[in-house]
C-alpha cells in the first residue's frame, strides 16, 4: 500500500498570540510540535504498512522549520518525507491548504490511503481532511476510532458520532481521519532517530505540484477573519465544603443551583 499521512506543526504552548494586523497565529519564537492527532494518523499508517507493505509518505505544508516535524514523522516510521513550502502558501485557509495538499498527493501517484488527524488544535476546524477528499473526489470516513479489515480495494472503518459509532466498508483509495482511539503511537526508537537526522526531506513549491496560484495563499482562501477576541476568563471563585458526605453533598447541589441561576 502507498499510505500518505498529512502532518502539520502546530503551536506546542497554551501561550499564543494573535497578530492583530493579520489575524493569524504569531509562530516565531514559539515551541512548535507535531499536531497531536496526526500523531495517531501516522501511527495508523505505520501499523497498516506493517500489516500489509508498502511504504508511508509524510506530507506537511508550511515553513522550513517544518522539517523538524517531519523527521520526527520519519524518526517515528515513516519512510519519507515531503514539505510543501513557498510563500504563495503563506495565508492559506483550510480550502487553499487542502487544495494544496490534494495537488501534491495527485504528484505522489497511485496512492491507496490517505490518513489525517481528525483536526488541529490551533484552528480545531476538522475541515482539512474532508477538503482533500472533496478536491480529490474521494470517498472518506472521519473520525475513525479503529480500521478493521483491509484489502486491495476496501477498508473497513468504524467512525464515532455523537450518538455511538458506525461501521462501514469504504472503496479505496480513500481519506480517513483518525481520533486518539484508533491506537497508541510509539515511541521512536534510536535507530529511526538515527533514520531521521540523515533523511533527505523533498520540498516542493507551487510549480512542482502543478498547482493554480490564483488557488493558494491569501488570494485563494474564501476564509476571512475579520476579528478574534480572547475567550472570558473562567470563573475563579472557590468553595470549601466541609461536613459528613451527605451533608456535603446537600450543600454541593445547592451552591450548584444558585450558580446556575445567577
Amino acid at each position: 500500500m502507498k499510505i500518505v499521512v498529512c502532518i502539520k506543526q502546530v503551536p506546542g504552548t497554551h501561550e499564543v498570540r494573535i497578530d492583530p494586523e493579520t489575524k493569524r497565529l504569531v509562530r516565531e519564537g514559539v515551541e512548535a510540535i507535531m499536531n497531536p492527532f496526526d500523531t495517531y494518523a501516522l501511527e495508523q499508517g505505520v501499523l497498516l504498512r506493517e500489516a500489509h507493505g508498502g511504504e508511508v509518505i509524510a506530507l506537511s505544508m508550511g515553513p522550513k522549520k517544518a522539517e523538524e516535524t517531519l523527521r520526527e514523522a520519519i524518526a517515528c516510521g515513516a519512510d519519507q518525507a515531503i514539505l510543501l513550502n513557498s510563500r504563495a502558501f503563506a495565508g492559506s485557509d483550510t480550502w487553499a491548504t487542502s487544495y494544496a495538499l490534494s495537488m501534491a498527493i495527485k504528484k505522489i501517484g497511485d496512492v491507496d490511503l490517505v490518513i489525517c488527524g481528525k483536526q488541529a488544535i490551533d484552528g480545531d476546524t476538522a475541515q482539512v481532511g474532508p477538503g482533500i477528499a472533496a478536491h480529490l473526489d474521494l470517498p472518506q470516513a472521519t473520525n475513525a476510532s479503529a480500521m478493521g479489515e483491509v484489502t486491495d480495494t476496501t477498508a473497513n472503518v468504524t467512525r464515532m458520532h455523537e450518538d455511538g459509532y458506525d461501521i462501514c466498508e469504504v472503496d479505496l483509495p480513500a481519506v480517513v481521519t483518525v481520533v486518539k482511539d484508533i491506537n497508541s503511537p510509539r515511541i521512536p526508537s534510536l535507530k529511526g532517530r538515527m533514520a531521521a537526522r540523515k533523511a533527505v526531506i523533498t520540498v516542493w513549491n507551487e510549480e512542482d505540484i502543478s498547482a493554480d496560484p490564483k488557488l493558494l495563499g491569501l488570494d485563494g482562501s474564501p476564509t476571512r477573519v475579520v476579528e478574534t477576541n480572547p475567550p472570558p476568563a473562567r470563573h475563579s471563585n472557590t468553595m470549601v465544603i466541609e461536613g459528613e458526605p451527605q451533608e456535603c453533598a446537600k450543600k454541593l447541589v445547592h451552591e450548584l443551583r444558585i450558580r446556575t441561576l445567577v
